[in-house]
């Protein structure tokens, strides 16, 4: 009987097996594993989330703050044509004084927005362009190119890339294509 006893007591690892406890250690390391490599990828796609809306916000918070700048600019636009209808107003000398101070004044405003990345656009002499340009006036030439501007009444101002007032211009239009062709 003590044979037997001995015989029952052998594991499978003995007859050429593994061990019964073995199938079980790796069903539980196998699940183990792909629960890990789960958590892994969860884990990338929280941190990819993460970075994209740690970018958008940023990109928010620079937009927002163009905004805002660009509101700021839209008001100082009107105390720029003060500025030059002053200086425009009073050439004679005993306005000397003055004309320094309002001078040096209308400089250091024009320098500062210059800085924010405000641009001031003359398009005297270019052609037409609707998305910048607000004809005021046409007039009748043959002297100049079809759409070609004359004269600016106010410059536009730009702020990277948004027009933030269109220039006042006079355009030229040829008498015989006045009515047959349009300017831009």
């Amino acid at each position: 009987m003590k044979n037997r006893d001995i015989k029952i007591k052998m594991t499978n690892e003995e007859e050429g097996g593994q061990p019964e406890g073995n199938a079980s250690v790796n069903e539980d390391t196998g699940k183990l594993i792909a629960e890990l490599d789960d958590l892994r990828k969860t884990l990338m796609r929280l941190q990819a989330d993460f970075d994209n809306y740690r970018k958008r916000v940023e990109k928010e918070r620079v937009d927002d703050s163009k905004r805002a700048t660009a509101r700021v600019v839209e008001a100082l636009i009107p105390v720029v044509d003060g500025f030059e209808h002053a200086l425009a107003a009073h050439k004679d000398d005993e306005y000397a004084g003055y004309r320094k101070g309002f001078e040096l004044i209308y400089k250091q405003l024009l320098d500062n927005l210059g800085r924010l990345g405000v641009e001031r656009v003359e398009p005297l002499g270019q052609p037409f362009d609707p998305h910048v340009h607000q004809a005021m006036d046409r007039t009748e030439t043959t002297e100049h190119a079809d759409g070609a501007i004359l004269e600016v009444f106010q410059p536009a101002y730009i702020y990277h890339g948004r027009v933030l007032r269109p220039a006042m211009v006079r355009v030229a239009v040829h008498p015989a294509g006045a009515s047959n062709t349009t300017v831009n």
